[in-house]
């Protein structure tokens, strides 16, 4: 994991993944206290911690 400029909800910063490289690419971000993730191509659009575990939930029973 990269630290990635900018803020969250509440100015917090954003990880994402090294494999996804410097042309955008297909990520996800991580806020940095992983209370919340957003797609690097939509930033403006954030998933809350409750969120992120329900999603996380479902990817762990097969549902993606």
């Amino acid at each position: 994991m990269i630290a990635v400029e900018g803020g969250g909800m509440d100015g917090k910063g954003w990880r994402k993944s090294s494999h996804s490289g410097n042309s955008g690419g297909d990520c996800v971000e991580l806020r940095s206290d992983l209370a919340a993730a957003r797609d690097s191509k939509n930033p403006g659009v954030e998933l809350s911690a409750k969120g992120l575990r329900a999603f996380v939930v479902a990817v762990k029973r097969g549902r993606f």
